[in-house]
């Protein structure tokens, strides 16, 4: 068998469960659901605020944070319903980040997804104002796991600092000024390996550790899902670097060759095509080895995500 082969073969007279790609799209379906309720009815939020933050959160994609947080919480037996209000949370960090990466001020990005950018469609002070609210409300969201689900206080308290720590100044938004800051010729290899794995890695180790914390990880666990989401936080910034340069725009759903025409740095940059996508495989089976050997009670779904990645073309 191939290091890189998942399929589930199931015991004899077992049905196989359905595929990767049908699994990814019932778990979307899922956390699309808790985001479009996630606002109490009760609840007044001004109308125009309330569409701008729907608009970016309802605008597509795979929710490949909250796949992992779902994913996460299932290999180590735990349940699926009680990690949806961590999973849309971590969605809603997810897309404040990107309203506000495609503001005028920062990449100046007219679409995203194949759909007008939020401060095209709203304005630049109410795009600002969703992002805000998105972030916001994630913390809210995470409580309701205990609120809701039942799951241990200390747990979802944990989980918060984390998000807290992942998508702040020492996580995710240290990333984006370090890239923000890089430009070709200034910035080296191990800079930029920093700023892929805060500005990217970090929501991906988050997702990983909040789904096993859900579902009662213990410390040997949670280190392999950190291991995990290392690798393949990684590797997939670096396919994503890869794709910038060689993707189809109409299956990416944005400009190709931005990376290029802002003059960022990428691995492709430093290393080369080849080199890049050898760096994603390395990267891809060092992921597998950490939650092979991680004490999970089924850990296929997380080795299928992990190989899905690595082959995506958009």
């Amino acid at each position: 068998m191939s290091p890189f082969d998942s399929s589930p073969e199931g015991n004899a007279g077992e049905p196989l469960r359905e595929p990767i790609e049908s699994y990814i799209a019932i778990i979307n379906d899922l956390v699309t659901t808790e985001l479009e309720t996630t606002i109490p009815e009760a609840w007044f939020v001004p109308d125009n605020l309330h569409k701008a933050m729907q608009y970016s959160l309802m605008a597509g994609g795979k929710r490949l944070r909250p796949l992992l947080v779902v994913a996460a919480c299932e290999a180590l037996g735990g349940s699926r319903t009680a990690a949806l209000p961590v999973a849309a949370a971590i969605e809603m960090v997810h897309t404040y980040s990107l309203v506000h990466d495609d503001l005028p001020a920062m990449d100046n990005d007219d679409y995203r997804r194949s759909k007008l950018t939020n401060h095209k469609v709203f304005g630049e002070a109410t795009a600002i104002l969703a992002g805000d609210a998105l972030l916001t409300h994630a913390f809210y969201s995470i409580v309701q796991a205990t609120r809701r689900h039942g799951i241990p206080a200390e747990s979802s308290l944990a989980i918060v600092e984390e998000l807290a720590e992942m998508a702040g100044p020492r996580g995710m938004v240290g990333g984006q000024v370090a890239d923000m800051e890089g430009e070709q010729g200034l910035t080296n290899l191990e800079q930029l390996r920093y700023i892929h794995e805060h500005k990217t890695g970090d929501l991906f180790i988050f997702s990983l550790l909040a789904g096993g914390r859900i579902a009662g990880a213990d410390e040997q666990q949670l280190a392999a899902l950190r291991e995990f989401g290392t690798n393949i936080g990684l590797a997939f910034q670096v396919q994503d670097d890869i794709l910038d340069l060689i993707g189809d725009e109409g299956k990416l759903g944005k400009k190709t060759g931005s990376d290029i025409e802002q003059q960022k740095v990428t691995y492709p940059f430093f290393i080369g095509i080849e080199a890049s996508k050898s760096e994603v495989e390395r990267l891809t089976l060092a992921a597998r080895k950490a939650v092979l050997g991680g004490g999970f009670t089924d850990a296929s779904r997380l080795l299928e995500i992990a190989d899905y990645l690595m082959k995506r073309d958009h």
